[in-house]
């Protein structure tokens, strides 16, 4: 597969979808009406997840354009370079392979990528992840006061917590009772403050994620950590007789590759799990980023998780495009962004376990297509990238879904629930999972059909504010439901969204697997940081904003 880029305006299917979103007159309501099989012809399947797409703006013939594009911007020959290891992340010359980190023991054919075993390399990594896990979980690993492990505190940023993060708060009900996990990711003091403030060092387990063990707020991170823990201990008189040393190799892993750098921290590099640069952070939740997770859901749970992304991994590898569900949802996206003009997508889950979802899916999709230009170089011409954003339902409801229903932008939202709830609750009579998945149907069907003026007349509306009731409806959604939140579901959403987030960038042309953006501002935060510290000839150095603002805080701190 070569990187040739083709400029999706200039495809024949481009100029299609133009003529066919100017003739369109978008009426959910008619089209309803109009084929009773709508809901039905426009519903698919992937792994356990039912997908709904009739209430967007389209038709069968949008279905069929988008196709064509995605045939002609080349998605499928694309999508098979990325399985196979090609190196797609051209910026950095470098294959792009999350989906090798899901791959079964024993898979077939075996992936050979630059002359490296990856399936061999990435089974290797996950049973040493296991076999430390197990050792946490059964009490063999203990702290340096012989005091089993109670907390796992996760130290990383960006890819190493968002992702870590949010399938712990999915999967919190599957913990292994008397283990809990926390995260510090912000280089503000008060993120490590508040996370280790009522914790037991005895009992306290860090595990510092970083390829290269040089992120700056990870690794500031970490050593205030460590700090925090042999202070603690000495205040408690538990290192009597012990040296710091031994204290930092019980109390400390890593994720990380530059053991070197593992070891001078005082990390035991045999505690020090880790994973490739075909491995992108914000698709790494499923590699030894996800060391943290095994160790308090434990191993099957984990193997449960990745099995789900391979399930949705073998359904866009293998799946025609009709019927390919993360295809689809990329290509609804480009009609949604470049043809409808929408600039931003909600992702509302009707579930409170996964109210970090929104957050981990921002980075997962702006980092990844949030680009100016194509991946050969080239300044794009069209709209690439929508701005993520959610909150779990009913909670948006009395929020911001005011907007989404009378606001005067398109807002394409995606809605997601699941018919088994982890917690059965009655209040009195009521199942309150029926109230509440009611809520989560009313919300599409609101969206979708909006209220007439007509019908609030009928309703005894006073004239005066019958404009304000009125709900114009035809605003775009997508229901996504599944019997319950499983890991295996978990695992399969997260990969729905990661293969949605590729065919976009295959369509825009654009390097979804870089992150140019990120680096400027850390460069300059560095150059910056004598200034910050009172350096005056830095400080007269920056522009006057910088330089104002810097001033003002160089007078006013006091602490």
């Amino acid at each position: 597969m070569t990187n040739n880029i083709v400029n999706p305006t200039q495809t024949t299917a481009w100029e299609a979808l133009t003529r066919h979103h100017q003739e369109l007159t978008p009426n959910l309501r008619g089209w309803f009406k109009q084929d009773p099989q709508r809901a039905e012809k426009l519903s698919f399947t992937v792994a356990d997840l039912h997908v709904d797409l009739s209430k967007n703006l389209i038709n069968e013939q949008t279905l069929e354009l988008l196709t064509q594009l995605a045939q002609q911007v080349q998605l499928e020959q694309r999508r098979d370079a990325m399985f196979a290891g090609e190196h797609i992340n051209v910026t950095e010359d470098r294959a792009v392979l999350h989906t090798a980190l899901r791959r079964p023991q024993g898979a077939t054919p075996e992936l050979v990528v630059d002359e490296q075993n990856i399936d061999q390399d990435v089974h290797d990594v996950l049973t040493k992840v296991y076999a430390f896990a197990e050792r946490v979980r059964s009490g063999e690993w203990v702290g340096v006061t012989g005091k089993r492990i109670k907390t796992i505190v996760n130290i990383g940023i960006g890819g190493s917590d968002l992702g870590p993060v949010m399938v712990y708060e999915a999967l919190k009900s599957y913990a292994q009772q008397g283990l809990e996990a926390r995260f510090i990711s912000n280089i503000d003091p008060t993120d490590a403050a508040e996370t280790v403030s009522d914790l037991d060092p005895e009992t306290t387990l860090f595990i510092v994620a970083s390829k290269t063990f040089g992120t700056l707020e990870t690794l500031t991170n970490a050593r205030v950590c460590r700090e925090w823990l042999l202070e603690k201990l000495s205040a408690a008189g538990a290192l009597e007789g012990k040296e710091n040393r031994e204290a930092v190799a019980r109390h400390f892993v890593a994720v990380s590759t530059a053991l070197d750098k593992v070891e001078a921290f005082g990390i035991d590099p045999e505690n020090a799990f880790g994973f490739w640069n075909w491995v992108g952070g914000r698709y790494s939740v499923d590699s030894a980023i996800g060391t943290c997770l095994t160790i308090v859901l434990g191993p099957q749970v984990f193997e449960e998780f990745l099995a789900g992304f391979h399930a949705v991994d073998e359904h866009f590898r293998t799946t025609e495009l009709s019927q390919n569900v993360p295809a689809l949802m990329g290509l609804l996206n480009i009609w949604n962004v470049n043809f409808l003009g929408a600039e931003t997508h909600a992702v509302l889950p009707y579930d409170q376990y996964l109210h970090r979802f929104p957050a981990y899916l921002q980075q997962l999709t702006m980092e990844s297509n949030g680009k100016g230009v194509t991946a050969d170089g080239q300044p794009v011409i069209y709209n690439t990238g929508e701005v993520f954003w959610g909150e779990p339902g009913t909670n948006g409801q009395h929020a911001f879904y005011q907007l989404i229903h009378q606001g005067t932008r398109i807002i394409p939202a995606d809605f997601i629930a699941f018919a088994n709830p982890i917690h059965p609750t009655r209040d009195g009579e009521q199942d309150v999972h029926e109230l509440f998945l009611a809520n989560f149907f009313a919300q599409t069907k609101a969206l979708a059909f909006g209220k007439t003026a007509e019908e609030v007349r009928a309703e005894g509306t006073a004239e005066g504010i019958v404009p304000a009731r009125v709900f114009t409806g035809n605003r775009p959604t997508t229901s996504i439901m599944a019997s319950r939140l499983t890991p295996s579901v978990l695992g399969q959403l997260i990969a729905l969204y990661e293969h949605i987030t590729f065919v976009q960038g295959v369509v825009w042309g654009i390097d979804s697997f870089d992150q140019w953006g990120v680096e400027l501002g850390k460069e300059l935060a560095l150059q910056l940081a004598p200034a910050v510290g009172g350096d005056r000839e830095v400080l007269a150095q920056q522009d006057s904003s910088t330089r104002g603002l810097i001033q003002f805080y160089l007078k006013n701190r006091t602490a």
